[in-house]
């Protein structure tokens, strides 16, 4: 096997990792960016194919409750680079940055291609080294890295190492788990990875799915757990994905775990009360067909007067039987059941990884000290909406901090290393 140096390894070309390897050349250290896939940040790519959603404009109190359960964890990091730290760096690359309507953050170019070649720029200029087509395999009996590579494996030999090789979604574009086996082999806890921000399963009767798959749902709002989201959705042949349904992917995993399936509430009026709904529905509907009136009275048309029908199937019912009350609270909490997530290698996110309990407060490893963590391994999860790219690059700047820090330890404990 071959055996290199490196003073300082960054494995993974994600937004964590890139961001450890600018932070940590930017202090002047010798960095190796270490990549597994041909190309650099392809998942970063894909996520931005619709609009780079950096970050989010919310007050930080508010934005650091997005992140749930792993709130406390993160804290730390996002404080110290928090949303308007990450537009000014942004803006240091020359890609300014907008508000959006829904405060959502962007680039104004919206494209994430000219956000990464100037970042790759920097990183050039700062001296940091890529080596793709290296797939991390673990530590050797004396703790260097081990690569497997085209030519066969590579040992390097790194001072410090900052772990930032994502979660599980799209395992195509890089991010495939492959790391678990080495940190559980380093006695690492480490939560099972689930799909986050993904799709749910839905049975619908054949005659639904035939007629409405691939139909978007418009204005609607979903309820699960107690917690409710308004956006979009879409109707496909396995069940229901988009915006709306990825923002409950908690609590929704939350009930597939205690009840092996969960139950949606979905209004599709949610800017109208149930009183208004019913003063329209109380007027005569005269020889008008069911289709008809829903559509006029209330614009109810498509996939969403589909699952009104669908809701009532299996009742031996019908919607025209209805009394007008039934029929307004069935419109504004449409029960869909759902007995699992979609594939986690379609899912936008993963939630899960290795737990913070593992870490010290600087994102070190306990079990191999001077390996630090960032990014979508950790066990934390956030709605879409700039929350996740947030955490990723506030994580690699904290481990690649804490990296800087133990690199000065260990120089002022052994001089002539």
């Amino acid at each position: 096997m071959q055996h290199t140096d490196c003073h300082t390894a960054v494995i993974g070309g994600g937004p964590a990792g890139l961001m450890a390897a600018e932070t940590l050349a930017t202090s002047g250290a010798k960095v190796t960016l270490y990549e597994r896939m041909p190309r650099i940040a392809r998942k970063f790519l894909l996520a931005g194919r619709g609009g780079l959603n950096l970050t989010h404009s919310e007050p930080l109190d508010v934005f650091l409750t997005r992140y749930r359960r792993a709130a406390p964890s993160l804290r730390a990091a996002i404080e110290k680079f928090p949303p308007a730290a990450l537009r000014a760096w942004s803006e240091e690359l020359g890609q300014e940055t907008f508000v959006g309507s829904s405060g959502r953050v962007f680039p104004r170019a919206m494209k994430t291609s000219p956000f990464l070649r100037a970042w790759l720029k920097r990183l050039e200029n700062l001296g940091v080294e890529l080596r793709l087509g290296h797939r991390w395999k673990g530590w050797d009996e004396d703790g260097g890295l081990i690569f497997e590579t085209a030519a066969g494996d590579v040992g390097v030999a790194a001072s410090c190492t900052v772990l930032a090789l994502g979660g599980a979604s799209w395992p195509r574009l890089g991010s495939d788990a492959s790391w678990i086996n080495p940190l559980a082999e380093a006695g690492a806890l480490i939560t099972p990875l689930m799909p986050s921000n993904s799709g749910v399963r839905v049975a619908w009767s054949e005659v639904f799915r035939t007629r409405y798959a691939g139909t978007p749902l418009k204005r609607i709002a979903m309820t699960c757990g107690g917690e409710t989201a308004r956006g979009e959705a879409m109707i496909t042949a396995e069940g229901i994905e988009g915006g709306a349904i990825y923002a409950l992917s908690a609590p929704i995993r939350e009930a597939l775990s205690e009840h092996g399936a969960a139950e949606i509430m979905l209004d599709l009026r949610p800017d109208e009360q149930k009183n208004e709904l019913l003063e329209r529905l109380a007027k005569p509907r005269g020889k008008q067909s069911l289709a008809t009136w829903l559509r006029k009275s209330l614009r109810l048309e498509g996939a969403a007067a589909g699952l009104l029908h669908e809701a009532v199937l299996s009742s031996g019912t019908s919607l025209g039987s209805m009394t007008a009350e039934a029929l307004a609270e069935l419109i504004k909490a449409v029960p869909i059941r759902t007995t699992g997530l979609a594939s986690i290698d379609r899912a936008i996110s993963t939630a899960g990884g290795l737990s913070f309990d593992e870490l010290d407060e600087t994102f070190m490893l306990r079990a191999r000290p001077g390996t630090f963590v960032a990014g979508e391994m950790l066990d934390w999860d956030a709605p879409t909406g700039g929350y996740l790219l947030q955490a990723c690059f506030a994580t690699g700047r904290a481990a690649a901090e804490g990296a800087r820090a133990y690199l000065a330890r260990e120089l002022a404990s052994n001089p002539s290393a």
